[in-house]
C-alpha cells in the first residue's frame, strides 16, 4: 500500500520528531483519518525522503517521528522551466498542477499585454504563495522530493530582458506558436535545458512574439490547432519530456 506522503518546511533527520500544523497537520488528521503509528513518509523538497511515522494527534497539531532515510529521486533528466504567460483562477491553478505533476524544474508566472489578471504587490504575494502550495500538494501526489521553483510573477519584459544570465549552459528558449514552421520534434540537439514561453488567454502580442525572438526564442508548434493556454502549457510540457526528458 502506498504511504502518505507529506511535504515538510524543515530539516530532517533519523531520530527527530517534527510537528506539522496548518493545512498538512488538518489533512493527516482530519481529512484522512491517520492515528498514533501510522506510518507517513516525508520529506522537505531538498531531495530524498524520509520513513516517518505518528507520535501524537493533538488539537491542531500532530507530531511525526523521523525514522530512515531513503535515497529516492524522480525528477526528470531534463531541466525544463515552463514561461507561463498569467491566467484566470483555476486556469493557471491547474497549469501549476500539471506542470509540477510532469516534472518541471521552475514555472515563471509572466504579465504580458493581453493578461487578464492584474495583481498589485500583496495580491502577487499571496497569488505566489497559493501556487507554491498547489506545486507542493503535487509533489505529495506525484512522488517529488525536489519542489519546482515557482518565481514571483513578472512581466514578459522584464523577463526578456533577465535572460539566461549567470548560466553557464544557456537552455534552448522555445515560444509556442501556432504560426511556427518549426515542431518541438525538430529542435536541434543536445539540450543542456529547455525554457517555453506561452501567451496566456488571448496568446503573445505579435510585438511580445517578435521580442521574444529578438532574445532568442525559437518558435515552435505542437500541431496544426490553436490550444488554450492552459491546454497548450500541459501538451507542450508533455512532449518536450517525451522528447528529451523521461516520459
Amino acid at each position: 500500500m502506498r504511504l502518505t506522503r507529506v511535504y515538510v518546511d524543515a530539516p530532517l533527520a533519523a531520530g527527530t520528531r517534527v510537528t506539522l500544523e496548518g493545512g498538512a497537520a488538518s489533512h493527516v488528521a482530519r481529512v484522512l483519518r491517520l492515528r498514533v503509528g501510522e506510518a507517513l513518509t516525508v520529506f522537505n523538497g531538498s531531495g530524498g525522503e524520509y520513513a516517518a511515522s505518528i507520535e501524537q494527534v493533538h488539537g491542531g497539531r500532530v507530531a511525526v517521528t523521523i525514522g530512515e532515510p531513503r535515497a529516492v529521486e524522480r525528477e526528470s533528466p531534463l531541466t525544463l522551466t515552463l514561461a507561463q504567460g498569467v491566467s484566470r483562477g483555476e486556469r493557471m491553478d491547474l497549469v501549476v498542477q500539471k506542470a509540477t505533476e510532469l516534472g518541471v524544474s521552475g514555472i515563471v508566472p509572466l504579465f504580458t499585454e493581453r493578461s487578464v489578471v492584474r495583481l498589485g504587490a500583496q495580491q502577487a504575494e499571496r497569488k505566489l504563495n497559493h501556487w507554491r502550495a498547489i506545486a507542493i500538494a503535487a509533489c505529495e501526489q506525484s512522488g517529488r522530493n525536489r519542489l519546482p521553483n515557482v518565481a514571483p510573477p513578472v512581466s514578459l519584459e522584464d523577463f526578456l530582458r533577465a535572460g539566461d544570465a549567470g548560466r553557464s549552459a544557456p537552455p534552448a528558449r522555445l515560444l509556442l506558436s501556432p504560426a511556427a514552421a518549426l515542431r518541438i520534434a525538430e529542435v536541434p540537439r543536445p539540450v543542456e535545458g529547455i525554457t517555453v514561453l506561452i501567451g496566456p488567454e488571448g496568446g503573445l502580442t505579435d510585438a511580445e512574439q517578435e521580442a521574444a525572438v529578438a532574445t532568442g526564442f525559437t518558435p515552435v508548434r505542437l500541431g496544426p490547432r490553436v490550444l488554450r493556454t492552459e491546454t497548450a502549457a500541459i501538451a507542450a510540457v508533455t512532449f518536450l519530456q517525451c522528447e528529451f526528458g523521461d516520459l
